[in-house]
């Protein structure tokens, strides 16, 4: 491959490292590798979180890829660290050019600190007590149909406000089997867990029964 088109796919991955940067910023770093310049490989940074700068040299991944054209593709979610210790998952795209040589690599470094900060202060939040007081403000059974909704919507690979008409149709049919309709309020339950009206629950249900 030539210079010029080498140059030309350059471009065009600087191109799909400043969508990615935006639509990430400012939780990951997008950097832009060229591989054929592994002395000065840097040739842009976007969300600037390492503190490297552009002009830099490569990475051990880029020398690996510069070394043997049979290195992966990707590499996606590995742990990594910023040189202030700042824990990072990263993902590394080498390009290759038509002769099946790495020229470049697209890398994206996901900062994990405020995630992770994040997450504990979510845990600590849902938390509940081992206390033995037990209390119920909603009729017995009802978290057993949302349950059962969640199951049947899981293994269709789905959710249960995605689930298609037939499938619907199904799951009324299912909970009727199971007995979970004998449960007080639990068309208004279903309706609710589907996301659609009470009306369609007895629609789906008058059409099974």
């Amino acid at each position: 491959m030539s210079d010029q088109k080498d140059n030309s796919v350059l471009a065009q991955v600087e191109i799909i490292a400043q969508g990615l940067s935006e639509t990430f910023a400012p939780f990951c770093e997008v950097v832009v590798h060229d591989l054929k310049n592994p002395e000065h490989s840097i040739l842009s940074i976007h969300n600037n979180l390492s503190g490297r700068q552009v002009g830099e040299p490569t990475t051990e991944l880029g020398h690996a890829r510069i070394e043997s054209a049979d290195f992966p593709n990707i590499i996606a979610n590995y742990a990594n660290q910023f040189s202030d210790g700042r824990p990072v998952k990263s993902t590394s795209i080498g390009i290759k050019d038509e002769s099946g040589k790495y020229i470049a690599a697209l890398c994206l470094n996901l900062d994990m600190t405020l995630f992770r900060s994040m997450q504990s202060m979510l845990s600590q939040f849902i938390d509940v007590g081992n206390s033995p007081i037990k209390e119920h403000i909603e009729p017995n059974g009802t978290e057993a149909i949302r349950i059962r909704i969640d199951q049947y919507a899981a293994a269709l690979a789905a959710t249960p406000r995605t689930l298609k008409a037939d499938e619907r149709k199904n799951l009324i049919e299912v909970l009727r089997n199971e007995g979970l309709l004998d449960v007080k309020k639990s068309m208004e339950t279903v309706a609710q867990h589907l996301g659609i009206s009470r009306a369609s629950v007895y629609l789906y249900a008058k059409k099974e029964s």
